[in-house]
């Protein structure tokens, strides 16, 4: 018997691990109680699939952006490109973008440079921004601090901060995102960050088909599992499942907007 509504904040599943099982993929996920999911783009060519997946299934939308891997590619054509995108009906957040000075696959100055262009191309949209921060934070919230005042909803997707990260961050009015890592058997210090979360600014996902939750690691992950995160959540907040999936379905709908909406094709 599911719990939920549930909403997957973000997956991606144009990713080829799903192959052509992503409406079965979908299928468990409805019956795990997962009524939507957020499928996000990763480059211009990802971004364009994570919208074609979102017309075709009406409980998916899409997310567009440029990871900051990929910063190099975060050209003129590029922002045109997203620019496009964005305008879909379907398209619901800028993401994921942001800073990894864990990997530096791109050079810092590229990294926040395209980081900035994501935020401006989210003030023109009018869209909230996913966003990805891994060992880069004092530079994260300096720019986020530099678009503070133009009404730019952020979210920080699979958080792996501690409480001086997630004080800032809830200062500077981010939501909160968790993945399956919260649940390692080693992640007891994230465990203890994710009991301080206001419920007001918690979300749920999965970053399928990576970060597999502690009962399946090592397997792909799946919309469906974001039932353990919450029931993770649930745990250290002392709460009942049912009041995080109320509680992180709310935030979620106000953070995305009305375009998150089960749409009919």
């Amino acid at each position: 018997m599911s719990v939920g509504p549930f909403i997957d904040t973000h997956c991606h599943l144009d990713d080829p691990a799903y192959g052509a099982e992503v409406e079965a993929v979908l299928a468990r996920a409805a019956a795990a109680g997962v009524q939507r999911c957020v499928t996000i783009g990763t480059d211009v060519a990802t971004s364009q699939r994570a919208v074609a997946l979102a017309r075709q299934y009406p409980q998916v939308a899409a997310a567009v952006g440029i990871h900051p891997h990929e910063a190099a590619h975060w050209t003129a054509e590029a922002t045109t490109a997203l620019e496009t995108l964005a305008q879909d009906p379907a398209v619901v957040a800028i993401g994921e973008v942001g800073l990894d000075y864990y990997r530096n696959l791109a050079p810092k100055p590229q990294q926040q440079a395209a980081f900035r262009e994501a935020l401006g191309l989210a003030q023109r949209r009018r869209l909230p921004v996913v966003i990805h921060c891994r060992d880069a934070w004092e530079d994260c919230f300096a720019l986020l601090r530099e678009v503070r005042g133009a009404s730019v909803q952020g979210l920080l997707h699979c958080f792996t901060g501690g409480p001086q990260e997630l004080e800032t961050a809830l200062g500077l009015g981010l939501q909160i995102s968790f993945a399956g890592n919260v649940t390692f058997k080693n992640a007891a210090p994230l465990r203890l960050v994710a009991e301080q979360v206001p419920l007001d600014a918690l979300l749920l996902e999965t970053d399928a088909p990576y970060l597999a939750p502690q009962s399946h690691r090592g397997q792909r992950n799946e919309p469906a599992y974001v039932v353990e995160t919450a029931r993770l959540l649930a745990e250290v907040k002392r709460l009942s499942v049912e009041e995080v999936a109320r509680a992180t379905t709310a935030n979620a709908e106000r953070f995305f907007g009305p375009r998150l909406r089960v749409r009919t094709l």
